[in-house]
């Protein structure tokens, strides 16, 4: 994969976490029940955007940035953060139940895209830059997982 291309893969890979973040802000206001739960998710998706940045300034002009990392292409990513900034603007003009944030953010998780994030952090074996994204991202993962155990503990479920 060329420079560039790779290039524009990382900033919508970064564009889609930040707005994750952004949505589970969002959740974090409008869902006092659940603000921690919110609050907690949304950092963790700013330091996957961070992640994400730092391996573009600093590997990627090495030829080193890990393509296994980001989903290879394009337009889906940029259509499912087209997507994620319309449910934005939706939630904002009309908050979501506690549900359906919750539903909402699980479906939203078990996506191509936020899965080929996680995929790529859990296999083990892949290069020495890998490694060094996996001990950054530390136990900031398997937010489908957390989202899941968290909506079944509620009486809704």
């Amino acid at each position: 994969m060329n420079r560039q291309k790779l290039a524009a893969l990382v900033e919508e890979a970064t564009r889609l976490e930040l707005l994750v973040s952004d949505l589970y802000a969002l959740f974090h206001e409008c869902q006092p029940a659940d603000a921690a739960f919110w609050w907690t998710l949304s950092l963790e998706e700013k330091n996957h955007a961070a992640l994400l940045k730092s391996g573009r300034d600093h590997f990627l002009p090495l030829g080193l940035f890990p393509v296994e990392l980001i989903p290879s292409v394009l337009e889906t990513l940029t259509a499912r953060n087209n997507e994620l900034e319309a449910a934005i603007a939706r939630f904002r003009a009309t908050p979501p139940s506690r549900q359906e944030a919750l539903r909402y953010a699980l479906a939203l998780e078990e996506s191509a895209a936020e899965l080929h994030f996680q995929q790529a952090l859990e296999e083990q074996g892949q290069s020495t830059v890998m490694d060094i994204f996996r001990t950054l991202n530390g136990e900031d993962h398997d937010h489908a997982e957390r989202i899941r155990r968290y909506l079944e503990m509620l009486p809704f479920a």
